[in-house]
C-alpha cells in the first residue's frame, strides 16, 4: 500500500535520492556550508546527500531580526535541478498537497508553455527558501509571507500532465502509450470530480506552514489559467519523533512500505524511472516517472475490531516491528513456503504482503511514497480517513496494474479499504539549469 525506505547515500552518477543541503549558525545568520547534519530521520525512499549550500539558509535566516541558526529539520533544502524531479525519491515528508488542474476553456499549448515557466520559477524559489516572488531579501515584497521564519524545510514540488493534457495542447501525438487508463478494479468507487486531470501538483514539506506557502503560490500561479479539478491532504510522522529512524506506519497501525525498491537495488532505476532512447516522440519522458494516485479509504472502525493476531494475518506481518509471520526481523525476507507445527502456512495465502509481493507478480514492483489523509468524519459517522496513496514506476502496466489485479482477486485487506479517487500522470525528467520542467515537451 505504502512505501518508505531507510535512507541511503547517493553516489554521483545521480541515482537515488536528490541532492540535499543543510547547515549551521555563520556570520551575519548565514548557515555554514562545512556543518553536516545530525539526527535527521531518512524515513523516506532514499536518504540524505548534502549538496551546494545554495539557498539553503531561507530568506528567513537573513532577517535581521531572526540571526539564530535553523534547526536541521528546517535548513534542510531539496535541488530543483537534476535528472529526476524532486519529490520521487525524496525522503517521506510531515506534510504533503495533492492538487490537479485542468487548462480554462480555450487555453492550449501557448498557455501550458507560460504556466510552466511560472510554476517551475516559483518552485526553484521556494524550494531554495527564497521568497515566491523573488523579491527583497527579507520577503517584504509580494511574497505571502505565509513561512517567514523557516527555512526551505524539505520543501518539494512535483509536476505531472494527465491523458488529457495533450489533447487540450495539440501534443496528442507526443502521448506515450503508459498513459493509458488504468483498468477498472472490483474494489473501485471512484468519483470522477476528484480524479485525473490535465495537470497534476505534489507539494511536500516537514512543516505544515511552508508547504501551504507553497500550495497558494502554485495555485495563485495558475489562476488565470487553469480551474482546480481537486485538491488533497495529507500528512506523515514529523523527523526526530521517534528514537531512530523507521519506517512509516499508516493509519491502520501498520508499519508500511517495507519492500519496497531502494535506490541502491540494482534495478531501482529500471524500475522507477523512464529511460533515455524510447524514442518514437517520448524521448521528453526520459528519467521522468509515472505516478499513480489513489485515494484509498480505510474502514477503520472494521479494522479496529480486529484483535492484533487477526489484523497481522490479514497482513502477513507483525504490527510491532513489521517483522514477517515467517520469522525474523522487519528487513528479512519472507519465507513465503514457511508451514506451523499445524502444516499451515506461516503467512496466508491472501495476506496483503504475500499477494503484492514481487515473487508473487512476476518482479513487478513499484516505489510507494504516500501520505496519510483525514478529513473528518463521513455522512455514515465513520472516519473519512486512510492513505493518499502515490506510487511511482517506468511503466504502469508493469508495475501497479499487475499488482493490483492479483490483490483484486483476494486479497485479505480488500475488504477494509475503498478506493475512492484515481489519476495517473506522466511526470518528465527533472530541468536542467535554465529550462522549465516540461520544457522538452511544449518546446517539441
Amino acid at each position: 500500500m505504502s512505501g518508505n525506505n531507510k535512507g541511503k547515500k547517493s553516489d554521483k552518477s545521480g541515482k537515488g535520492a536528490e541532492e540535499r543541503t543543510a547547515g549551521g549558525s555563520g556570520n551575519h545568520g548565514a548557515l555554514s556550508r562545512r556543518r553536516l547534519l545530525g539526527g535527521v530521520g531518512a524515513t523516506g525512499a532514499a536518504g540524505l546527500v548534502l549538496g551546494a549550500a545554495g539557498g539553503a539558509t531561507g530568506y528567513a535566516a537573513t532577517r535581521p531580526e531572526a540571526p539564530t541558526a535553523l534547526t536541521s529539520v528546517g535548513s534542510t533544502q531539496v535541488m530543483f535541478h537534476g535528472k529526476h524531479q524532486p519529490g520521487i525519491t525524496t525522503p517521506l515528508q510531515t506534510r504533503g498537497h495533492l492538487l490537479a488542474f485542468d487548462l480554462a476553456p480555450g487555453g492550449g499549448r501557448k498557455e501550458a508553455v507560460a504556466l510552466m515557466r511560472r510554476w517551475s520559477d516559483v518552485a526553484r524559489r521556494l524550494m531554495a527558501g527564497e521568497p515566491a516572488d523573488g523579491g527583497a531579501a527579507d520577503g517584504t515584497a509580494h511574497d505571502t509571507g505565509i513561512s517567514l521564519d523557516a527555512g526551505p524545510s524539505s520543501l518539494t514540488i512535483t509536476f505531472g500532465f494527465g491523458h488529457t493534457f495533450f489533447d487540450r495542447t495539440g501534443l496528442a501525438d507526443r502521448r506515450p502509450p503508459g498513459l493509458d487508463p488504468l483498468p477498472p478494479f472490483s474494489n473501485d468507487r471512484i468519483d470522477p470530480k476528484h480524479s485525473d486531470g490535465d495537470l497534476w501538483v505534489q507539494i511536500g514539506a516537514d512543516d505544515a506552514l511552508v508547504a501551504f506557502h507553497a500550495l497558494r503560490a502554485i495555485q495563485k500561479e495558475a489562476a488565470r489559467s487553469t480551474r482546480v479539478r481537486w485538491q488533497m491532504n495529507g500528512f506523515n510522522r514529523t523527523p526526530g519523533a521517534t528514537a531512530r529512524p523507521m519506517t512509516a506506519r499508516n493509519l491502520m497501525g501498520q508499519i508500511d512500505g517495507t519492500g519496497n525498491p531502494k535506490p541502491t537495488d540494482d534495478d531501482f532505476d529500471r524500475r522507477v524511472f523512464v529511460p533515455a532512447g524510447t524514442g518514437s516522440g517520448y524521448e521528453w519522458l526520459a528519467g521522468g516517472s509515472y505516478a499513480v494516485v489513489r485515494r484509498i479509504r480505510m474502514l477503520l472502525d472494521d479494522w479496529e475490531k480486529l484483535p492484533v493476531e487477526r489484523q497481522e494475518g490479514v497482513i502477513g506481518r507483525r504490527k510491532k516491528d513489521g517483522a514477517p509471520l515467517s520469522g525474523g526481523s522487519e528487513t528479512t525476507p519472507m519465507d513465503l513456503d514457511k508451514a506451523g507445527p499445524d502444516g499451515r502456512l506461516l503467512i496466508p495465502d491472501n495476506a496483503h504482503s504475500r499477494i503484492s509481493s514481487p515473487e508473487k507478480n512476476s518482479g513487478a514492483a513499484m516505489l510507494r511514497r504516500p501520505f496519510s489523509y483525514h478529513d473528518g468524519t463521513a455522512p455514515d459517522g465513520t472516519p473519512d480517513a486512510g492513505l493518499l496513496f502515490i506510487c511511482w514506476q517506468a511503466d504502469p502496466l508493469r508495475g501497479f496494474v499487475p499488482v493490483q489485479r492479483k490483490l483484486d482477486r483476494g486479497d485479505a485487506l480488500s475488504p477494509f479499504l475503498r478506493h475512492e479517487a484515481s489519476g495517473l500522470f506522466a511526470v518528465p525528467g527533472g530541468a536542467a539549469e535554465g529550462e522549465y520542467v516540461g520544457q522538452r515537451l511544449l518546446e517539441s
